[in-house]
């Protein structure tokens, strides 16, 4: 495969990911607003807190209101991870491969921008914006589904499914990060109310639940760390990236080891043989500030090992100016 063909399918994959994590975020967050006891804090600086922009944020807006959050997380033209933002960026990333990917992705990702570029001028979907967020996680899910159908499991299919690993992966980091630094009024059963609306923001409240039934906090860090089973944990989409890591390896460098599956397998590996104590002794956030470092690294090395262009028998990547 092409590197400029397998970074765009690698990136179109991300932001319609990213687009759906968004818009889950703010949805998850619109409710808890709604539940929170009295004296418990509000939801809208933490929720800026899981992008991570938060002095893009403070230039931009000021003030955390909801309002504000809102409109930086669907429609900020300027934020590149709002979901406008995202599903433009996925859309002109499908738009340079439509000769490579399916004429149904394609109409799919291009529906989904269409249907937020239009709402971004509805100012009722900011005051009443659950049917919208449902809109945009069901185009998100629409089209994960049209690349599993008309596609072959070849280097397409893999690149995709790394973007959609890393990106789950990372999102979940995020919001375990956030989670240490918002304290609530004690007694209140504020504590289970954000220990719930941290499951839900990774879509795992049911199936926790089904799994181990009562809200603990160690069960829930365990759970969305190192379960081996659910698809949105570090453990799940670290090893899921890895196996189509391996499986474009084995078809594109001929058995030779690469920059992208050494640090893929560290990382995988740190995981499958960690348990929650190790989390819980290092501090949630230094372990999470450190996944997000290593998350950085691997996707680098993807990068450098698919996208630029590699010198012979030499991992190096070569300058822009000579790709």
């Amino acid at each position: 495969m092409l590197s400029r063909v397998a970074d765009a399918i690698y990136w179109m994959s991300r932001y319609v990911e990213r687009a759906e994590n968004v818009a889950r975020f703010a949805d998850v967050s619109l409710n808890l607003a709604l539940d929170m006891p009295s004296g418990a804090p509000e939801p809208w600086a933490a929720l800026v807190a899981v992008t991570g922009d938060d002095a893009f944020f403070a230039r931009a807006y000021g003030e955390p209101t909801r309002e504000n959050v809102l409109r930086f997380l669907t429609f900020d033209r300027e934020y590149p991870s709002s979901v406008l933002s995202c599903l433009r960026a996925a859309r002109e990333n499908a738009r340079t491969v439509r000769e490579i990917i399916s004429s149904e992705m394609w109409e799919q990702v291009n529906k989904a921008y269409l249907l937020v570029r239009e709402a971004s001028s509805l100012s009722s979907c900011l005051e009443a914006p659950h049917e919208f967020l449902a809109a945009v996680k069901e185009a998100s899910h629409l089209f994960v589904g049209t690349t599993y159908l008309p596609l072959p499991l070849d280097g397409r299919q893999h690149q995709m499914c790394i973007g959609q690993s890393f990106e789950r992966a990372d999102k979940t980091s995020r919001i375990l990060d956030v989670k240490d630094f918002v304290p609530g009024p004690a007694g209140s059963g504020y504590e289970e109310l954000a220990w719930s609306a941290l499951l839900k923001s990774a879509s795992a409240l049911e199936m926790y639940r089904k799994r181990h039934g009562v809200i603990v906090p160690a069960r829930v860090l365990e759970f969305l760390v190192l379960d081996r089973r659910f698809p949105r944990s570090l453990r799940y989409c670290i090893s899921k990236a890895e196996r189509s890591l391996q499986a474009i390896v084995g078809a594109t460098l001929e058995g030779r080891e690469s920059k992208a599956e050494r640090a893929l397998g560290r990382l995988r590996a740190e995981l499958e043989f960690a348990t929650v104590d190790d989390v819980l002794a290092r501090g949630l956030h230094a372990y999470m500030d450190a996944m997000q470092e290593k998350l950085n690294e691997v996707g680098e090395a993807v990068w450098a090992t698919f996208v630029a262009v590699q010198p012979e028998d030499d991992e190096a990547p070569r300058s822009a100016a000579a790709q």
